[in-house]
């Protein structure tokens, strides 16, 4: 009886145990703002990403884009989900590897053809609090989406660095740089943490 009662107590508690990684670093969080994509066609628009500790070492997080080509009224959409491993490496700061599924929605083009691709990334990199109320982090990854008859969507490595600064326990500004393949995409916006 009381190892089922104790089991029960253990599952209770993670959630608050989740919340805990590195001093200083929560992988609980909000966040909503301005993406752009700086390339042959730049572009614009908003983004979505969030997070969830579901452990101790592992969190899920996830991420979508909106965005127009300038000069045009071509949008394209950009999700992604996946999951990550957090390990504390020293008391203010962790190794994170993600794993995540990506998808880019274009729509359709002048001939009809869909450009949707879909596919996944992998992610290596430090996360660390540099300041009480300044964290960043950098991440290498590599990304390989599907093809089909007309386009090969191909594969490449991507660097990704970002920072948060926080006004608050709760609030901060975060962005995001990633290098891929001549583009730059980034963003900048609001951060909520618990």
């Amino acid at each position: 009886m009381k190892r089922p009662l104790f089991a029960l107590g253990l599952l209770a508690a993670l959630p608050f145990a989740a919340a805990h990684a590195a001093e200083g670093i929560s992988y609980n969080f909000v966040e909503a703002g301005y993406a752009a994509t700086s390339s042959d066609l730049d572009a614009d628009g908003f983004g979505l990403n969030a997070s969830v500790a579901v452990h101790p070492n592992f969190h899920l997080f996830g991420g979508y884009s909106n965005q127009e080509i300038d000069g045009t009224s071509v949008d394209f959409d950009q999700w992604r989900i996946g999951v990550g491993y957090n390990h504390e490496i020293s008391r203010n700061a962790d190794l994170v590897t993600r794993i995540a599924y990506e998808k880019f929605d274009a729509g359709r083009t002048a001939f009809g053809q869909r450009l949707d691709p879909d596919g996944y990334s992998v992610e290596v990199g430090v996360r660390g609090a540099m300041l009480p109320n300044f964290e960043g982090h950098a991440l290498l990854g590599y990304e390989s989406f599907s093809s089909n008859d007309v386009y090969d969507y191909g594969s490449d490595f991507y660097g990704r660095l970002g920072a948060v600064w926080k006004f608050t326990p709760n609030w901060g500004l975060s962005g995001d740089v990633k290098f891929v393949s001549g583009d730059t995409q980034w963003f900048v916006g609001p951060r909520f943490t618990w």
